[in-house]
């Protein structure tokens, strides 16, 4: 193990003279120092109720410690990132740290300690209030009077149901550690450089595909959220359609901006990039540039979540008429992926093969795309098993949801992709058709439609239900409600 933890998070002398000369403390008067250190009421709160999530993260971590027993467990939080020069990222916390804890504080680390007679000691590692003596909390220009204020350790132990230490002891019992180590690892250079190899790569990302495998069936508090997250994102796309009411083309960054000023009165921020794709832009299955306009007569794909401040993300896309109303060929292509959507969101319910949705929008599309003509004299089923509707379609049909967009990336393809549904997965169903503009394999009309629709669906023991349904799917019902919300 190295010191380079120690070195970066430990206030030493010797680092208080280094931000001096380096002028990240201001020269000030002894007089103005002691002046500062007085005259400040007591803010510790001293009555706050435990987190929603408390209970949950609680048995995550029982789970989690039944998997690794007699071994040290390791989840940071993550570091604060620079965007540019002196400017950052706004944070957001591992999601592996918050599904454990709840908490979402930069430079945090989780410990699970293995116990004398079994099971683990969990505890958290984190900053505590700014130090008022030595004048850190103003002369610091990410003290709290810069920053604002943090929790104290014993605010966030009543918050979190854990034990709060110092971050800045964690070196030293790092060092003391005898048992094996499993270290989250990617997420805090200093951590990873304590720690060293003697773990194991191997080892740590065994650690990684369980955490993601631990996410697959989520629990009542991950639902919850989830739910809010598609009501919240529902109430973004009407503020959308009613910016759209206007005679003049809508900037696609208007579009996003006015989405995202939903996502952050209702949660924490978008739960990704939004898609505001316009016209041809729809054609594109990631645009993000959003710097085109949407004009009358075009559709435009919006393709946007609220995540909630506990950090849930939705993740719901519709294509909508900017005037209104399809015209005749949208709206065949339209139909065409809401009827595979349909056949999609059918197959997902307990016991089915993961993989089943896909392959039942899929065979829809694939019969849309046979009858008006584009396989040639090749049938549905046969372009089906040779891949070519992927011309047009391009895309998986779906994948899991949660704390991220694109939840349990680490998990195995035998319990992920190749798996079985069960109750308590949310993933979503999300089909679509692409026609690129310069495509001359399809009639001129096509060139340049992009249609795809999202929503996200929860597995229930007795099938299925739609999170997002709160927003409409069907072409009449869209046109209905894009009047309604423009009266």
């Amino acid at each position: 193990m190295t010191d380079s933890l120690q070195d970066s998070i430990i206030a030493t002398e010797a680092d208080e003279n280094r931000k001096r000369k380096n002028g990240l403390y201001r020269q000030v008067s002894a007089e103005l120092a002691d002046n500062m250190k007085q005259g400040w009421a007591d803010t510790e709160r001293r009555d706050l109720r435990p987190i929603a999530q408390a209970a949950y993260t609680a048995r995550r971590r029982l789970e989690l410690s039944a998997r690794f027993p007699d071994e040290l467990l390791v989840v940071p939080a993550g570091r604060v990132k620079v965007r540019a020069n002196d400017t950052s990222y706004p944070f957001r916390a591992c999601s592996d740290y918050v599904y454990l804890t709840g908490d979402q504080s930069p430079g945090a680390v989780l410990i699970m300690e293995p116990g004398q007679y079994g099971g683990h000691r969990a505890r958290i590692y984190m900053l505590p209030r700014s130090d008022r003596e030595t004048g850190e909390f103003w002369l610091d220009y990410h003290g709290e009077l810069w920053d604002g204020r943090r929790n104290s350790l014993a605010e966030n132990e009543q918050l979190l149901g854990l034990p709060c230490l110092d971050v800045r002891t964690l070196t030293d019992r790092l060092k003391t550690a005898t048992a094996p180590v499993r270290l989250l690892r990617g997420y805090d250079a200093d951590i990873d450089a304590v720690v060293g190899t003697e773990a194991g790569y191997e080892g740590d990302e065994e650690f990684r595909v369980v955490l993601s495998e631990m996410r697959l069936v989520k629990d009542e508090f991950e639902i919850a959220d989830l739910r809010f997250a598609c009501e919240a994102t529902a109430l973004g796309f009407e503020d959308v359609v009613r910016a759209l009411a206007t005679a003049e083309p809508t900037p696609e960054r208007l579009i996003e901006g006015t989405f995202w000023t939903r996502a952050r009165i209702e949660g924490n921020d978008v739960g990704y990039s939004s898609i505001c794709a316009a016209g041809s832009h729809a054609t594109t299955l990631h645009w993000v540039r959003n710097d085109g306009e949407a004009r009358p007569g075009d559709l435009l794909l919006l393709d946007a979540g609220v995540e909630t401040r506990n950090l849930y993300t939705a993740d719901v896309t519709r294509t909508l008429p900017v005037g209104g109303r399809f015209t005749a060929v949208q709206r065949k292509v339209y139909d065409a992926v809401y009827a595979a959507q349909e056949a999609g969101i059918a197959a997902v319910k307990p016991g089915a093969a993961f993989r089943d949705f896909h392959d039942a929008a899929q065979r829809v599309l694939a019969e849309h795309l046979a009858a008006w003509g584009l396989f040639g004299d090749r049938s549905a089923n046969e372009a089906y098993e040779l891949g070519l509707q992927r011309r047009w379609t391009l895309a998986g049909t779906g994948h899991m949801l949660g704390l991220d967009v694109h939840d349990c990336a680490k998990a195995r393809t035998e319990t992920y992709v190749d798996g079985t549904l069960a109750p308590g997965m949310v993933l979503t169903v999300e089909p679509g058709i692409y026609f690129q503009p310069d495509d001359l394999t399809v009639p001129a009309d096509y060139r340049g439609i992009g249609v795809r629709i999202e929503d996200d669906i929860l597995v229930t023991e007795e099938g299925n239900e739609n999170l997002s349904c709160g927003l409409p799917r069907e072409a009449s019902e869209i046109e209905a409600w894009m009047a309604r919300l423009r009266d």
